[in-house]
């Protein structure tokens, strides 16, 4: 479903010239989600009615200044009790933007946010890897503990110290 939506939206972004703008507002969208627990439960929740959340919603994107193709489609969204996909529609439409522009896009969670010189690292080594151009899109997780985990695609790489600390624990179980 999440990926009908999303390729929807392309399309309508692509014939209208502003797939740029449509993605910069959805990742704005995307940042005030993850900062407020609010607004997450208001997309989560389905115990608010349509009309609530396209309430909420509407006010939430004026006071973001987000209007046009994206603000119309996240009410869309609201309205059709669908909320709860958005998450999963923004990366759907990530992945269509950075397959237009030749990229892949590699899903990164860390313990801590990552600076720029560790970005720019991480994006040239999977970039090696995959001989495409990579986009990242970090998520920030202090349950990890450390390390990073990596999707790319099918594959994924966990190389979080929590797994590590699992890994020898049951390795430890093992020996009794």
């Amino acid at each position: 479903m999440a990926g009908r939506y999303a390729t929807a939206l392309f399309e309508l972004a692509e014939e209208a010239g502003s797939t740029d703008a449509v993605a910069a507002d959805l990742d704005r969208l995307k940042g005030l989600i993850a900062e407020s627990a609010d607004l997450e439960r208001l997309v989560k929740s389905p115990v608010f009615t349509a009309e609530e959340q396209v309430r909420a919603v509407g006010a939430v994107l004026a006071a973001a200044g987000i209007t046009g193709i994206a603000a119309n489609f996240v009410k869309l969204v609201a309205q059709n009790r669908r909320l709860f996909a958005l998450p999963s529609m923004f990366d759907a439409f990530a992945a269509l933007v950075a397959a237009k522009r030749g990229q892949t896009v590699a899903k990164v969670t860390v313990a801590e946010p990552l600076n720029d010189a560790h970005q720019a690292a991480l994006k040239e080594a999977l970039a090696q890897q995959t001989g495409k151009d990579v986009s990242l899109d970090v998520t920030v997780d202090p349950s990890i503990l450390g390390g990073l985990i990596v999707k790319l695609g099918s594959r994924m790489v966990d190389a979080s110290l929590k797994t590590k600390l699992n890994s020898i624990r049951h390795a430890m179980k093992e020996v009794r």
